[in-house]
């Protein structure tokens, strides 16, 4: 077989049935592309979440579903509305309104990412139908026969090994002869019932199949923006794509702010070596950004990234002192929980961290939930700071290089800093800041170490 890429879509890229044949040219023109891995259309996601929340009367559904329903009949309508397709997804509109007037009377996790997950099954039916119109030999592909995860509704790990064994007995032999279209976000765990893997977490599949497929050498991330910024450039208009990016800031700039690609991406990617391309789907030919074990420039300062609505917990106690085990309790009530801890300090008496305020579970939830807090509590007292953001600077070396800090902090003189992590990667200097200051700060640190005439860290 030759080599294989993988293409993933976002839901800007399949919003309708003209971005959809933008994809379809993109796919097409590229022999190699086999594989094509897609989000629900832009929008969809956001209603269904609703549908299943049991939070609304029959009336309200309704009248979500005519929303739901108007982005799925537009496509069909611009397809010319051929048979078997348009039943299909009156079916499936039907089997959505039916559920989501069932989740008013019994309402579970379980049922909200059953509900979730048809957005990608109708979007990559649309787009196999595409396909289909244009001469092209495609198939849609059920990707729950392949993802498998565990139990955890809204936030699903990965089986790798099942899913590399069933991805090589079922997927793999498909594209010899298919331009194979299947579904990213979703999987289903050991008795069929599906799940989701978080939001965001079509990349993540995208990834995660490419490294299951034995001779994958590419995976590419399609979505609005043609690569990954030096910043976010609707906060500074300065900031420019970076032509190629190691896996380790790659990875750095995805857990801390950056959104063209969602953190666990790159993980699949590193496993396996495999480069990863991020370019837009509206504009193919402007370039983007490789992302690579190597890169041939390694700058102190690469880029600069922001995330929002953060919170700080400061948990406090005597015990502290001289007490072994503290943080291994701390610990293992987060991991109970699920929750992953990004930035922490401590002290003699007292601990810092910080966590993100809606987490990444499907249905949008917060992760401090009532149980986690009375847990914490039992044993040490609890303080909450919301209204934070985090600033990542990203780059190479940058705990080894004399001046850093300088450099950084001399830029920002009039900003309050909360907290500071540095030097436990030489990737990246983190450090949060009250919400208000987020983007004056973003803009005078881009201006100062990322633009054209940057302070130069000896």
């Amino acid at each position: 077989m030759n080599q294989i890429r993988v293409a993933k879509f976002g839901g800007t890229s399949v919003a309708n049935y003209q971005a959809m044949c933008n994809c379809a040219k993109i796919v097409t023109s590229n022999p190699d592309t086999k594989l094509v891995v897609l989000s629900a259309s832009a929008g969809v996601t956001n209603l269904l979440v609703e549908l299943s929340s049991g939070n609304l009367d029959v009336a309200n559904i309704e009248e979500r579903m005519g929303k739901l329903a108007a982005i799925e009949n537009s496509i069909l309508d611009d397809l010319g509305r051929p048979e078997g397709i348009t039943q299909e997804i009156e079916k499936l509109l039907h089997e959505i309104s039916d559920l989501a007037k069932h989740a008013i009377i019994e309402h579970d996790d379980a049922l909200t990412d059953r509900i979730v997950s048809y957005g990608e099954i109708m979007s990559t039916k649309l787009f196999t139908e595409v396909l289909k119109a244009q001469g092209f030999n495609a198939k849609w592909f059920d990707v729950r026969t392949v993802m498998r995860t565990d139990n955890r509704f809204g936030k699903a790990a990965p089986i790798i090994e099942v899913l590399s064994n069933n991805a090589k007995e079922k997927l793999v032999p498909l594209l010899n002869d298919y331009i194979v279209v299947t579904q990213g976000f979703i999987g289903s765990n050991a008795i069929g019932q599906t799940t989701t893997l978080g939001r965001g977490g079509s990349d993540y599949s995208a990834a995660l199949l490419g490294e299951a497929i034995p001779n994958c050498n590419a995976i590419e991330i399609w979505t609005d923006v043609p690569g990954i910024y030096t910043t976010d450039p609707r906060l500074v208009k300065e900031a420019h794509v970076i032509p190629e990016i190691t896996f380790s800031e790659a990875a750095e700039m995805a857990t801390f702010g950056a959104k063209v690609l969602h953190p666990a991406t790159i993980f699949p990617a590193v496993r396996r070596n495999i480069p990863v391309f991020v370019g837009s789907s509206k504009d193919p030919q402007a370039g983007g950004t490789w992302v690579r074990s190597q890169t041939t420039s390694k700058p102190t300062f690469r880029a600069v990234a922001l995330r929002r609505n953060q919170i700080l917990l400061t948990l406090q106690s005597p015990n502290m002192i001289g007490a072994c085990g503290f943080l291994a309790n701390i610990f293992s009530i987060f991991a109970k929980y699920g929750i992953s801890v990004d930035l922490i300090t401590t002290s003699e008496v007292s601990v810092s961290l910080t966590i993100d305020h809606t987490g990444s579970q499907s249905n949008g939830q917060s992760v401090l939930s009532e149980q986690l807090l009375n847990e914490l509590k039992s044993f040490c007292k609890v303080r909450i700071d919301e209204g934070l953001s985090l600033i990542a600077l990203i780059g190479n070396g940058m705990s080894q290089v004399s001046g850093t800090g300088a450099a950084v902090f001399s830029s920002i003189l009039d900003v309050n800093i909360r907290m500071i992590c540095y030097g436990a990667s030489s990737h990246n200097l983190c450090f949060l800041v009250n919400q208000d200051q987020a983007e004056h700060c973003i803009a005078e640190l881009h201006h100062k170490l990322l633009e054209d005439n940057p302070t130069i860290i000896q």
